[in-house]
């Protein structure tokens, strides 16, 4: 299999995803803006996974950029990656349902720690195929905010059992974090085509 095979098919599951999310959105009942009310932590919930989505998907294209071949174990470490992302239209679904509750925001946190811990895998098995000198594993290096951003995940999964909205302020910080394409493999890139 291509990168570009492997790209395509990533993104056809990703979009797919947010396909799921978005239709487990319901429209209210009346027709004013109070019966918006009620649907608010959902589409909160429904905003930050799809931004979640995007972030993994921007930079999901970022890395593939920068690879340069794909193996039978980057195939597997991409699945595993794609696995994680699967559940989050069932996380979003529940935490926005069940805002104030803890064990939801825990999940959802365990979820995203697992969905960052697959990314972690996938790259290093790309820089695994390529090679330490690889211009992903330049560009890489050192990855103190996917290191930074786990580290996060773990303290708010523990703090979503004293304070669910701590917790989901932390799911916030980490994608404001992340927000901005990791600008690391863009620079390599762009250094390369000049």
């Amino acid at each position: 299999m291509t990168k570009q095979r492997l790209e395509a098919f990533s993104d056809g599951v990703i979009a797919i995803l947010i396909t799921i999310m978005v239709l487990e959105l319901h429209a209210p009942a009346g027709a004013e803006l109070a019966a918006l009310k009620p649907f608010v932590p959902a589409l909160l919930s429904y905003v930050l996974s799809f931004i979640y989505l995007g972030i993994y998907w921007s930079n999901h294209h970022h890395m593939l950029h920068a690879a340069n071949h794909v193996s039978g174990g980057v195939l597997w470490a991409n699945l595993h990656l794609l696995f994680w992302l699967s559940l989050v239209p069932f996380g979003t679904r529940w935490v926005g349902e069940q805002h104030t509750a803890s064990l939801p925001t825990a999940l959802y946190g365990i979820d995203l720690l697992m969905a960052a811990i697959a990314y972690t895998i996938l790259q290093t098995t790309l820089i695994r195929v390529d090679g330490n000198k690889s211009l992903l594993a330049r560009a890489v290096a050192g990855d103190r905010k996917g290191k930074l951003s786990m580290a996060l995940y773990a303290s708010a999964i523990a703090l979503a059992f004293v304070r669910p909205w701590i917790a989901q302020l932390i799911y916030v910080l980490v994608a404001l974090i992340w927000l901005v394409p990791d600008s690391r493999i863009e620079r390599r890139l762009a250094a390369i085509e000049r």
